[in-house]
C-alpha cells in the first residue's frame, strides 16, 4: 500500500507538530519569565515532551515501512536523508549561537536520521526481526548503560552521561526504539489489514485539511516555528516593558525546593513570592543577585522566608 492514499501517518505527524509547539511556546513564554511554569525542569512538562519527541520518531518509522517495504527506494531515501542531515547541522549551528554551550548536540533530527538509518533494512526483513529490534534498542538504557559511554564521544549513544546540558538531547538508545516500533507497527497493520481499513480516513474537512498539510511539512514548520515563536514572545516582552526573570525563577525555584520540604504548594507559591516582595523592598534584591553566596544578605533573605512561611499574605510596609 502506498503511503500517499493513507491520510493518517500525516494526521498523526500534523498532530505532533501542533503539540511541539505549544510546548516550545510554553518554553519560550518561561525563558522570558513571562510565565513560571516549570518547563524545562518539571517532571510533566518532560514526559510531555518525551511523547512529541515519540510521536516523530514512531511515525518516522510508519513512513519507512510503508515506502520501502516493497523495495529500498535507495535513491529517494539518501535524498531524504540529506534533507534532515543538513537541517541537523542547521539546528545544532543556530542554537550554537544562541545558547553557547547548551547547544544541540544530537537533538531530534540527529536521532531520525540516523534511526532511519538503522531502520532501513528492517523494511524488508521479517515482522519478527523488526519486533526483536525494537525490543532491544528500547531497553537498551537499563542493561548496557556503562561509564565508558561517558563524555561527548559516545553521547550519541544514550548509554553513558554526557558532560554537558542542551535543550534538545534525543540519543539513540531508547529512541531508536521508537522508529523501530513505528515500522513494526505498520508491517503488523498491512499484514492484519488494518491499513486498508484506516485508508477509508481522509480528514477532509478544515481541521483535518490544515493537520495534514502541517504533518507533510513537519520538518519545514518545525525549523521554522521556534524562531518565529522566540521572536514573537522576545518582541512581545520588549512591548510589555521589562519582566524580572530572576524573581520569576526564584519564585519557581523557591516554590519546589519548598513543596520538597513541606509538601505544601497552597502555602509555598505564595510565601516565595512573598519573599520576593520582601526582598525588593529592603532593597537586597539586586544586591543577592549579584552576589548570591554574600552569608549576610542570605541569612536575611532566610529570615523573609521564615516569616513568610508563617504567614504568607505578609505584606512589605505592614510587617513589623
Amino acid at each position: 500500500m502506498s503511503s500517499t492514499r493513507l491520510a493518517v501517518p500525516d494526521l498523526a505527524r500534523g498532530l505532533a507538530v501542533v503539540a511541539m509547539a505549544v510546548y516550545h511556546l510554553s518554553w519560550d513564554l518561561s525563558w522570558f519569565g513571562v510565565v513560571d511554569w516549570p518547563v524545562a525542569q518539571g517532571h510533566d512538562w518532560r514526559i510531555f515532551a518525551a511523547l512529541i519527541a515519540g510521536s516523530f520518531l514512531f511515525v518516522a518509522g510508519i513512513s519507512l515501512d510503508l515506502a520501502h517495504h516493497r523495495g529500498i527506494r535507495l535513491h529517494a531515501f539518501l535524498r531524504r536523508l540529506a534533507v534532515i542531515v543538513a537541517a541537523a547541522a542547521a539546528v545544532s549551528l543556530a542554537t550554537w549561537f544562541t545558547f553557547g554551550d547548551s547547544f544541540v548536540r544530537f537533538g531530534i533530527l540527529h536521532c531520525i536520521a540516523a534511526s532511519s538509518v538503522i531502520a532501513l533494512p528492517f523494511t524488508r526483513w521479517p515482522l519478527w526481526a523488526a519486533a526483536l529490534a525494537a525490543a532491544v534498542v528500547l531497553t537498551l538504557p537499563f542493561w548496557a548503560s556503562s561509564a565508558i559511554f561517558n563524555g561527548q564521544f559516545w553521547l550519541w549513544t544514550g548509554l553513558g552521561t554526557p558532560d554537558y546540558g542542551s535543550v534538545d538531547y534525543v540519543p539513540l538508545a531508547p529512541w531508536a526504539g521508537a522508529t523501530l516500533s513505528g515500522l513494526t507497527v505498520s508491517k503488523l497493520f498491512r499484514r492484519t489489514g488494518i491499513w486498508e481499513k484506516l485508508s477509508v480516513i481522509r480528514a477532509s474537512g478544515p481541521a483535518g485539511r490544515f493537520t495534514r498539510f502541517i504533518g507533510r511539512h513537519s520538518l519545514l514548520i518545525y525549523l521554522l516555528h521556534q524562531p518565529v515563536l522566540y521572536g514573537l514572545v522576545w518582541t512581545a516582552t520588549l512591548v510589555a516593558g521589562d519582566i524580572d526573570r530572576a524573581g520569576t525563577a526564584f519564585v519557581r525555584n523557591c516554590s519546589v525546593a519548598c513543596q520538597d520540604t513541606y509538601g505544601s504548594p497552597d502555602i509555598c507559591a505564595p510565601a516565595c513570592g512573598c519573599t520576593l516582595a520582601f526582598l525588593k523592598a529592603d532593597g537586597i534584591w539586586t544586591d543577592l543577585n549579584e552576589d548570591p553566596d554574600n552569608l549576610s544578605l542570605r541569612n536575611r533573605m532566610n529570615r523573609r522566608y521564615a516569616q513568610c512561611l508563617a504567614d504568607p499574605d505578609l505584606t512589605p510596609g505592614l510587617d513589623n
